[in-house]
């Protein structure tokens, strides 16, 4: 009777030749893996497609994800391939040519949304007059502070829209622990504004939907390979993987629209 190996199995078969041909030159197994830096937004999105990447390859990827007022600092001091990036950020670091020149590309857009409780209603926010509505007669709405020491977009972009003249009757709480999203999943809000990928990651609140395309509330992100990419040819195949247009579905499910 034929018998097949497991993926289990096929994997660890997959690593042991990985880690014998960098044996044999010298490297340890960690110094082949791939290294990739991103922003929190699209952190789960990248561990699945980093797992996938793995095994039909073979090649180790390791993902690491830090908020926006490091992440900076941690692509000049540290190890990596492959750079995810909120747009401007990108091109600053091209500036400072901390990307290899060409390797740009467009990954997607990352909305900011709001949320509501489990069970609570769901607010037509279709327009910008309907969104004003429903912030101004929630109760409390929360959002991550801006500012040191995170530095995150999403708040300070949150944090400006709100300073429009259409909701200054909003009840507003920024909060300095945690996130606007788990300040709503422990009561002490009603309503809360974050990105879509972090809603939908949660099963204690609800995705109600993104905000009005007139306020310009998303986030687009990029991928490229880094100057100190130990193999840019194998960090450009990564990110031909990630950017394939058969991926856009799968992205879609981490609230990311390719």
């Amino acid at each position: 009777m034929l018998s097949f190996p497991s993926i289990a199995e096929v994997w660890v078969r997959k690593f042991s030749t990985i880690a014998f041909l960098a044996a044999l030159l010298g490297l340890s197994p960690s110094a082949m893996a791939m290294q990739v830096i991103c922003p929190p937004l699209v952190r789960e999105g990248m561990e699945e497609f980093a797992h996938a990447y793995t095994a039909k390859t073979g090649v180790p990827v390791t993902v690491k994800a830090d908020v926006m007022g490091k992440i900076m600092d941690d692509i000049k001091a540290g190890p990596v391939d492959v750079i995810l990036l909120p747009t401007g950020l990108m091109e600053s670091l091209a500036k400072d040519q901390g990307i290899k020149a060409g390797t740009g590309q467009k990954l997607g857009r990352v909305e900011i949304a709001l949320a509501v409780r489990p069970g609570a209603p769901h607010p037509d926010i279709s327009t910008v007059a309907k969104f004003s509505t429903a912030l101004n007669s929630a109760k409390t709405v929360a959002y991550t502070q801006p500012g040191p020491p995170r530095n995150s977009m999403e708040a300070g972009i949150i944090d400006r829209m709100l300073h429009r003249r259409e909701f200054s009757g909003a009840h507003l709480m920024t909060v300095t622990t945690g996130s606007g999203v788990s300040a709503l999943a422990k009561g002490d809000a009603d309503m809360a504004l974050q990105v879509t990928p972090e809603i939908i990651s949660r099963k204690d609140i609800e995705l109600v939907g993104p905000l009005p395309s007139e306020l310009a509330a998303h986030i687009d992100v990029d991928a490229a390979v880094s100057s100190k990419a130990a193999d840019s040819r194998a960090a450009s195949d990564f990110i031909r993987y990630l950017t394939r247009p058969e991926a856009a579905a799968e992205w879609k499910k981490f609230g990311l629209d390719r």
